[in-house]
């Protein structure tokens, strides 16, 4: 079996930025777990959360398909490797792409480099796929930043997601998020079909994230 991966999408919480990324980055440095945890974080933080957390594995939110020259407030992908990202979301709810900016972004970046492509839908999911990226998150985006977990309130939309991206590409993995709070909505996750979760709230808004951590990996 695929090892779980969990990633924590910092967004841009108070609880998550400067200092606080840092010291959450180290919280989740901590938790003893088979699972592979990931901290998504805002391209200000990278390097300072790098410096912080050294063994964690910590990626970009978003990247831009550019280079080197006059790009004025683009995310560059060499600089943030440079930084020690080791992997990107793409296309979030928060901040959608054009499938030819998935597609350039995926030519540009070495082959180590991990890209995550989220999806609001099935369709969109298959779409995305096809491009070949390392993972695709189907996350219906009336439920994220909420109380109810994809895992309960559509659990057919993660195992179709699941069924759908395997017919597309055997390469590509599949994630689920919007709502996963608990180690029983990961459970269930997996239960469905997909290799782990895409979070934030969960993790960055609560007041115990090192408990809240502890439980999301606690049934894997």
């Amino acid at each position: 079996m695929t090892t779980p991966l969990i990633i924590v999408n910092f967004k841009t919480y108070q609880g998550a930025q400067g200092l606080s990324a840092e010291k959450l980055a180290q919280t989740m440095e901590s938790i003893d777990t088979n699972a592979r945890l990931v901290a998504a974080v805002s391209a200000l933080d990278i390097s300072k959360v790098v410096d912080a957390a050294p063994d964690l594995e910590v990626w970009c939110q978003h990247l831009d398909p550019i280079g080197f020259g006059s790009n004025t407030g683009w995310l560059h992908p060499e600089t943030a490797i440079s930084r020690g990202a080791k992997g990107t979301l793409i296309n979030h709810a928060e901040h959608k792409v054009s499938l030819e900016h998935v597609a350039m972004l995926l030519d540009q970046v070495p082959e180590d480099f991990e890209i995550c492509a989220c999806a609001a839908d099935i369709d969109e999911a298959k779409s995305l796929a096809a491009l070949v990226p390392n993972y695709v998150a189907v996350e219906p985006p009336e439920l994220i930043g909420g109380d109810v977990s994809v895992t309960s309130a559509d659990p057919q939309i993660v195992s179709d997601t699941a069924s759908a991206v395997r017919e597309a590409s055997e390469e590509v993995m599949v994630l689920c998020g919007a709502g996963i709070k608990s180690g029983l909505d990961v459970s269930k996750a997996i239960e469905l079909g997909v290799s782990g979760v895409l979070l934030a709230s969960g993790v960055t808004k609560s007041s115990n994230p090192k408990e809240a951590l502890e439980d999301l990996v606690s049934l894997l």
